[in-house]
């Protein structure tokens, strides 16, 4: 478990540092702000759907390192894929966040696994899940609407 600690660590603090996608979306189809009142992390999600797929997607807000993270990271993931493959991820994070310490990572998240470091402090869990609960209110209701090729 120490070798989780590490990446997660060093996850958390690249992609703290230099945020992937940050930045508004002038063309996004959809706006979603979220708020961290507990931590005070605020954040605005940009996503551009079309076709079913998830074309483009931004972030941009305050947080703790946290949350600036798991933002980046997740839009680094999710950005051209479908919104039905979003959301399977979504609930795959949210169990990898809720499940027990002891518990492995699915291998499939690759680097999305550093954020089972954050079940050390279930405080943070929110931080952690901000962007996430901000995607899937972003793109739920076209997961209905699309047709699986």
């Amino acid at each position: 478990m120490d070798e989780l600690q590490d990446l997660y660590r060093q996850v958390i603090l690249d992609h703290n540092r230099n945020p992937r996608n940050f930045g508004e979306l002038p063309d996004a189809t959809r706006v979603v702000a979220g708020v961290n009142p507990l931590c005070g992390d605020k954040m605005t999600l940009y996503v551009k759907l079309d076709g079913g797929k998830i074309e483009d997607i931004r972030f941009k807000g305050t947080g703790c390192a946290i949350s600036v993270a798991s933002s980046s990271l997740m839009t680094e993931r999710v950005k051209g894929t479908p919104v039905t493959a979003a959301l399977e991820l979504f609930d795959k994070i949210h169990d990898l966040l809720t499940a027990p310490e002891d518990q492995e990572p699915p291998a499939d998240l690759d680097k999305l696994a550093a954020l089972a470091g954050v079940r050390e402090y279930p405080s943070r869990v929110k931080c952690a899940s901000l962007a996430w609960h901000a995607l899937k209110s972003a793109v739920a209701e076209d997961a209905s609407n699309v047709t699986t090729e």
